[in-house]
């Protein structure tokens, strides 16, 4: 399944069938790749680095569950295919994952527009991130969604440089200000979204 295809379209769905015999084996195969897409960042925000292989499985994870069949499959499209990154950007999901429900609803209330918090650094120089063309991901009262889509857009120039140089992801909301250095092994895995 190729790492840098730009779109999913009809033809690239496998059957209900097909998918279900091939399921355990593709899922595996994902498994390396995903593990350098994944950066914690902080006691509970993971952000998931997102490709044509990790949506397309999404798509068929969708259609297995939901089992829409034909029908479905335009609406999984039309959601999943913004995700992709596109040549001069990263997309990741952010998930703030809290275990225990009673924290989480506590933590989240006081972290209304953390998706507007958070960047990259290449070399001293920083992106933020814009949240996907998704709804609001904060309600009025200030509580904060535990998942968000986030898009990096970077010049020619910061795309060219992103593999060789000190990448940082961070958030700098208030009430949850934490950064990683992205490995090696990890800017290499995302610098191929930009190929």
């Amino acid at each position: 399944m190729p790492e840098t295809q730009r779109k999913i379209t009809r033809d690239d769905i496998l059957s209900a069938g097909e998918y279900d015999q091939q399921r355990k084996s593709l899922k595996a195969n994902l498994i390396p790749m995903k593990k350098l897409r994944r950066i914690e960042v902080g006691p509970f925000a993971t952000f998931y680095f997102e490709n044509y292989a990790t949506m397309w499985l999404q798509v068929q994870e969708m259609l297995r569950i939901e089992k829409g069949g034909e029908e479905q499959i335009p609406g999984e499209l039309a959601a999943y295919n913004p995700l992709i990154p596109q040549g001069d950007e990263l997309i990741a999901t952010l998930m703030l994952e809290i275990e225990d429900e009673k924290r989480r609803n506590a933590v989240l209330l006081t972290l209304g527009g953390i998706e507007e918090s958070v960047f990259l650094e290449i070399g001293g120089e920083t992106i933020r991130a814009t949240p996907t063309e998704y709804d609001d991901r904060t309600t009025a009262d200030g509580k904060t969604s535990s998942v968000h889509w986030l898009r990096f857009k970077l010049t020619q120039e910061q795309t060219a440089r992103f593999a060789g140089e000190r990448v940082v992801l961070g958030l700098s909301h208030p009430n949850y200000g934490h950064m990683a250095v992205l490995s090696a092994e990890t800017r290499a895995a995302l610098a191929k979204d930009f190929a």
